[in-house]
Formats: C-alpha cells, structure tokens, sequence
C-alpha cells in the first residue's frame, strides 16, 4: 500500500515484484489498511508491517506460525514481551505505558504492545474491523475489534530498529492524537470506565467538600460562595456521569445480547 508518497516507493516496488496499490493523495494509515484489507480478498493469512523500516520482515514466520498451528487467529508483534526494549526511547516508552493500559481496558484484552503495526491475521478475520480511524489509532481500534468478536490473539516477540525511523509526524502529536480516539472509543466500549469511574471521583470529591464545610460551618465558621458552588457542581456532574455510564453500560449490553440472539436465529 503505497499511501500517497512523495518518493520513488511504489516505482521501487513494482520493479522488485511486488504488487503495489496506490492512493494518489495521503489518506492516513487507517485508510490504507482497509485498503490493503479489501484487496486480500481469498487470502489465507495477511501481514502488515511498517514501511520505515524498523520492522524485520524475517520475523514475519514467527507472526504466521500459531495461526497456521490453530492456535491463534490474530497475532500481534511485540517488541515488549519480555520486558520494556532498552532501545527504546524514554519519551516512548511513557506514552507507550499510557496507550497500552488504555488500550486493554478498552478492549478487554492483555496486550504488551497496542500501537505495534506488525501483525498477522487469519484471512476469516478481514471483514470483522470496523476501520473507522483514518490515522494512527487505527492500532489500537483493531485491537478493540479483536475483543468484541472474541478472537483468538497471541502475542510474539519481535525486534525493532530506532535508527531508520522514516515517520514524519510529531511524537507527542502522534500520541495525543491516539489517546484521544481511545478516549473517544470507550465511551461506547467500556461506559463504566468513561463515565461511572470519573463520576464516582468527583462525587465522592464534592460530598467530601460538603461534609467539610458542614462540620466547618457547625463550628462557627463561614461558608463561601465560590468553594460551595464547586462543591455543589461536583457532586452533581459526578451522580450525573455515574448513572450515565451505568445506564449506557446496560444498553450496551442489551445490544450485544440482542446481536447474539439474532446470530444464533439465523443459523437455526
């Protein structure tokens, strides 16, 4: 997938014998995939890897091996599994602990490395992502994908060079960008953690600051208008968000019973 470079890459590759689709304008990495998804049609396994370099493409048997033993039907290279990569710049590898955590709580999944763009997926699998982020994030929702439908993941260790980094998007921009979508796709995915959770904290914030000033003012003291108008707007924005994220929890699951009891009629 030739993604509207700037560059000789898709010339270079048609020449060595690959088969190269292009899109003439940069769409991001997540259109690129759906692309490249689309296109593997009647494949039995498919691979994706970075094209700046850092990945190893003799890795590439040990991504395919479990699926080919049965025993996984999506695997994904880490280049954590064994520990935090020494290589790894530190800058990297804080926000990596970030998108990380995020990223399994949203999709229910334990994953040592969410944004690793050198996977394998059986070809069955290619229709079940949603590829609704166009950019780098696109990580991250596959892997929440991969935990609604309950598919098989298995994680290999792989290596990764720092010294050919080809990206030219900002690092802090980058991660941002991909903290905000998870953000964005939890809302759905896990409501109790988007909405119950923080409710919860500032609820429990704002009764704490009323109880304060109540013994406060029971004692003689006088009761201010800005720290008890916070008090007051924290304790309902917190009930507020906590009966939200449970009510959306429970439609949640109501759609997701409803989508099981529709498969299964269908297959009767």
């Amino acid at each position: 997938m030739d993604d509207g470079s700037s560059d000789r890459t898709a010339e270079i590759a048609k020449k060595v014998g690959a088969e190269v689709i292009v899109h003439e304008t940069n769409k991001g990495k997540g259109v690129a995939l759906k692309t490249g998804f689309e296109a593997a049609e009647g494949s039995d396994i498919i691979v994706t890897m970075d094209s700046d370099g850092q990945h190893n493409p003799s890795d590439i048997p040990k991504l395919v091996a479990p699926i080919l033993d049965g025993i996984a039907d999506i695997v994904n290279g880490s280049r954590y599994l064994n520990g935090q990569d020494r290589a790894t710049p530190l800058y990297r590898r804080a926000g990596q602990t970030i998108l990380d955590s995020l990223t399994c709580v949203n999709s229910g999944l334990k994953i040592t490395d969410s944004q690793s763009g050198f996977r394998a997926f059986a070809g069955y699998t290619k229709d079940l992502f949603r590829f609704r982020s166009n950019g780098m994030a696109i990580e991250s929702e596959m892997l929440a994908d991969v935990g609604k439908a309950g598919l098989r993941i298995k994680e290999v260790e792989i290596g990764v060079r720092y010294d050919v980094d080809g990206s030219t998007m900002n690092p802090i921009k980058h991660g941002l960008n991909v903290l905000f979508k998870i953000l964005k796709d939890m809302e759905f995915n896990r409501p109790l953690y988007y909405f119950t959770i923080p409710g919860i904290f500032l609820g429990t914030v704002g009764i704490y600051m009323g109880l304060t000033f109540l013994h406060n003012f029971s004692r003689g003291e006088t009761l201010y208008f800005g720290p008890t108008i916070l008090m007051i707007l924290l304790t309902l924005v917190g009930v507020f968000m906590a009966f939200t994220g449970v009510m959306l929890n429970s439609m949640v699951n109501l759609m997701v019973e409803s989508k099981l009891i529709r498969e299964n009629i269908e297959r009767k």
